[in-house]
């Protein structure tokens, strides 16, 4: 497989992502339960610290020390590396939250016609985002849309089953729904373009 998931200007790939779980453990089987070990807890450390988005900072930081591995990094403890990146994250998550709500309160809610083109925006991301989804089979709409669907609790549950219903495994799973997700990201960025926005 080719490159799965950008990371300033790096892209995950599978063999990155094997890198990470002989760190792990030499037992391939053990490596995987370890890595979902991780990447719970990771989820939880996020949540708990009132994070919007806990999925993807979970997999930012796991991203982050995959790229340390194949960048030739010497780790000796992967798991306690990751929290560590971990908290790295945290930081910056919480500096974007802050540059967000200075933003918003800058926000002058007086100029009917910014709202105006605001919501045509939408409305143009929205139809670009359908023409590209219309461009996938119907079994990668199918993941697409069960794999982001549902809340926080709810989506676990339904990607296990997910995963058991395609018969592959969950890692495979999050690559497959990565790389859809970048795909049509940049199918909606090139529609926006020529749209004119």
């Amino acid at each position: 497989m080719s490159d799965t998931l950008t990371n300033g200007g790096w892209r995950l790939s599978l063999i990155a992502f094997d890198r990470f779980l002989a760190a792990l453990d030499a037992d391939r089987g053990v490596a995987a339960e370890r890595y979902e070990q991780i990447r719970s807890r990771l989820l939880r450390f996020f949540e708990w610290r009132g994070c919007q988005f806990p999925e993807e900072h979970a997999d930012e930081t796991m991203t982050r020390v995959m790229r340390k591995l194949e960048e030739g990094e010497e780790i000796r403890d992967a798991r306690t590396y990751c929290y560590g990146v971990a908290r790295l994250v945290l930081l910056e998550a919480r500096k974007q939250q802050e540059k967000q709500r200075e933003a918003l309160g800058s926000f002058s809610v007086s100029a009917p016609a910014a709202l105006t083109t605001e919501t045509s925006d939408i409305d143009r991301r929205l139809d670009c985002l359908e023409a590209c989804m219309s461009e996938l089979t119907v079994p990668q709409r199918e993941l697409v849309v069960e794999y982001y669907r549902n809340d926080k609790i709810a989506r676990i549950d339904a990607r296990r089953s997910l995963a058991e219903r395609l018969g592959i495994g969950m890692n495979a799973l999050r690559i497959r729904a990565h790389r859809l997700s970048d795909s049509l990201q940049r199918c909606v960025r090139g529609c926006m373009e020529r749209s004119g926005s």
